[in-house]
């Protein structure tokens, strides 16, 4: 028979967070794979439990090579638990490889719920959480963080995102230019420690707080685009979207039934928008073909 890969949720900042099943099942492991084995050792004390099984630790740096390694011991009967060093494992941290090469291997794959900084932060920020989508850490180049914000600029759900302290002036300069300076916000920090601090606002006016310095282990939640009105969608944004969604794979049809019910248009005016673009476009070609045949005398 396989063994067990359990993932356990860990306390993301008040050790008394953790659920009471983590105690029983570091102890119980026959694995316990740690994001980090001092930051382990510190949360075993905290909760008087002493791991009797193998520790290993299981981070960015060595995960392609040891989940190999974990998917023998879980094929040969073992209970491996992973933790990170707060939170749910996979979640902006180790634990996807190993997830999917043991379902891979038909390896049972169960969870200790736990604390989770993106509903925690989601929940006190005061912004609509009925459809949120999670974005995780943005890149750290100031091109490539403005190119991933542009691809969500539309997007209505409300947004979450991790950063690191020292770069959150500069992402939320970057929010501001791309969702506008009065999209509301929230900057969570330190979460369930003793200084956790949540600081809503707009945009612009969150990056010129940042600016002051910032410390702690911080969650963005920013909320999501207001849907544009009849009269703020133009001919040209029309044909876009509908050019976006035939790219995709949709049909033109579809498209176009699609983009006047997310407007709030008739269809007509879109197949209108759709049919006057292409006869420009034919139009300028043709007129350029005529202009070429000119020029080698024909």
């Amino acid at each position: 028979m396989t063994g067990t890969l359990v993932l356990a949720g860990t306390p993301i900042g008040d050790v008394q967070d953790a659920p009471p099943r983590l105690a029983a099942e570091l102890a119980g492991a026959d694995v316990v794979a740690a994001e980090d084995t001092r930051r382990l050792r510190r949360l075993t004390q905290a909760l008087g439990v002493a791991p009797a099984g193998r520790v290993v630790s299981y981070f960015e740096g060595n995960e392609s090579a040891r989940t190999p390694e974990l998917v023998e011991e879980l094929a040969g009967g073992a209970r491996v638990l992973l933790v990170t060093d707060a939170g749910m494992p996979s979640v902006s941290d180790p634990g996807y490889r190993l997830v999917a090469a043991a379902v891979e291997r038909g390896v049972r794959v169960t969870a200790v719920p736990g604390p989770s900084a993106v509903l925690t932060a989601l929940a006190l920020s005061g912004l609509p959480v009925d459809r949120f989508c999670f974005e995780g850490f943005l890149p750290r180049k100031a091109g490539e963080r403005l190119t991933r914000l542009r691809e969500v600029a539309e997007e209505r759900r409300t947004l979450v995102y991790f950063e690191a302290p020292h770069r959150l002036d500069d992402t939320l300069a970057a929010m501001a230019e791309v969702f506008g300076t009065d999209r509301r916000a929230a900057v969570c920090r330190e979460l369930t420690k003793t200084y956790e601090e949540v600081k809503r606002g707009g945009l612009g006016e969150l990056a010129a707080w940042a600016g002051e310095g910032v410390r702690g282990e911080i969650t963005v939640v920013v909320e999501g685009a207001p849907e544009k009105g009849p009269e703020e969608v133009g001919a040209e944004e029309l044909v876009r979207r509908v050019r976006v969604r035939e790219e995709a794979g949709e049909r033109r049809k579809e498209a176009i039934a699609a983009v006047a019910a997310q407007v709030g248009v008739p269809k007509r005016e879109v197949f209108d928008a759709v049919v006057a673009a292409k006869n420009a476009a034919n139009d300028k070609a043709n007129d350029k073909a005529k202009d070429a045949a000119k020029n080698v005398g024909i």
